[in-house]
């Protein structure tokens, strides 16, 4: 549901009454992943999407129905091998949907939270009594939290516990404890939504390149910064869409700017006096993907001048040089459609093959192993 949290957290300004159906749950190839959401108001209006189209209109029609009797219901939708037209997912997979009325409760600052990009975990139960169905706790980064479950009275704090350790790690996923908030007894299902500010793509080099990457970053759900030393270059004119603009030297600003494991670094600078300590630098960061731009001769040369001021093989190893996978690309919008794919795959476990007469996953994504399957434990 915090996936589309700020259009929600409109309705609940506007004072608009509104049920969310939630992914809580999937099995074999399904479309959307735990915690998508559609949400359907008084009036009739939908927002998100729940299977991309497979069951969207079942669907409204609990949300609709969940408006007028308050109810909240778990439905679960599947392929029927007897009936290809029946209503379920024709591509063969299982998703469990919990459909939610929401009047009051931490709701509305679960999604006043995730709208403006604070960190929060909305954790609910999604498996277990009837009577505790649909019920939450809103989890803040440092442990504290608002709501309640229900039933023992440990069953509050566990939950938070588990709920925090998904939140530190930027995960949505499942979880399961006991009733009485132990390991023991009664399991309990819990679908735990983290939401936290977006990932950080930093651009160096202010060129042409760059300007088309900035707006496939932004499609991606980066917060994206430029940075370049030459300030006739570092412009908001040239870069309308990024979200910040830096006028520094990029390993000094890379120095004192912060990052994290989902951070993106794309070096576009082709200039080895920019680059090599910038990569002598980046290389050595806990981050999530590290690219450079340049041509196979001016990527030999440059990793023997990081050879020469210390950079390890395995250092070097981390480096995605060439940028970008191959589609052919020439233009600055299909060299950034081609770097932003790598980052996909890199970021989903993808390989960059096409589909077509592949028998690799269609959503091939690390983590559903983890946390996607039904019944899973994170």
């Amino acid at each position: 549901m915090l996936d589309i949290a700020e259009e929600l957290n409109r309705w609940v300004e506007q004072g608009r009454e509104f049920a969310v159906a939630t992914v809580v749950a999937v099995g074999g190839s399904a479309p959307r992943q735990p915690g998508a959401a559609l949400a359907v108001d008084s009036e009739g209006t939908a927002i998100g999407s729940v299977s991309g189209g497979c069951v969207e209109g079942a669907v409204y029609e609990l949300c609709r129905q969940s408006l007028e009797d308050g109810h909240t219901v778990l439905e679960r939708f599947g392929y029927s091998d007897e009936d290809a037209f029946a209503v379920g997912l024709t591509c063969g997979g299982i998703i469990d949907i919990l459909v939610t009325p929401v009047r009051g409760g931490v709701f509305p600052a679960a999604l006043a939270a995730a709208a403006v990009g604070e960190s929060a975990a909305l954790a609910r139960i999604t498996g277990g009594p009837a009577d505790l169905m649909g019920r939450a706790l809103l989890v803040r980064p440092d442990g504290s939290y608002e709501g309640g479950l229900g039933g023992h009275p440990e069953l509050d704090r566990t939950a938070a516990g588990e709920a925090r350790a998904l939140l530190d790690a930027g995960r949505t996923g499942t979880v399961e404890i006991g009733e009485d908030g132990s390991r023991c007894g009664q399991p309990l299902t819990l679908l735990v939504e983290s939401s936290v500010p977006a990932p950080r793509m930093v651009v160096f080099g202010a060129i042409d390149f760059a300007s088309a990457l900035v707006r496939v970053g932004k499609l991606l759900g980066y917060h994206v910064t430029v940075c370049d030393a030459r300030p006739v270059f570092a412009t908001r004119t040239r870069f309308p869409e990024a979200d910040e603009i830096v006028v520094d030297w990029p390993h000094r600003y890379l120095e004192s700017t912060e990052v994290d494991g989902r951070t993106v670094l794309c070096v576009l600078t082709h200039d080895a006096k920019f680059d090599v300590p910038l990569l002598e630098l980046a290389l050595k960061l806990p981050v999530a993907y590290v690219g450079a731009m340049g041509s196979r001769r001016t990527h030999e040369d440059r990793n023997r001048r990081l050879r020469d001021v210390g950079v390890t093989e395995l250092e070097l190893a981390r480096l995605r040089s060439p940028i970008g996978l191959d589609l052919g690309a020439r233009t600055p919008e299909e060299t950034a459609l081609s770097i932003g794919a790598e980052i996909v795959a890199n970021r989903r476990g993808g390989t960059g093959v096409s589909l077509t007469g592949a028998h690799t996953p269609i959503h091939h994504d690390p983590q559903q192993a983890e946390v996607g399957r039904i019944g899973s434990v994170a």
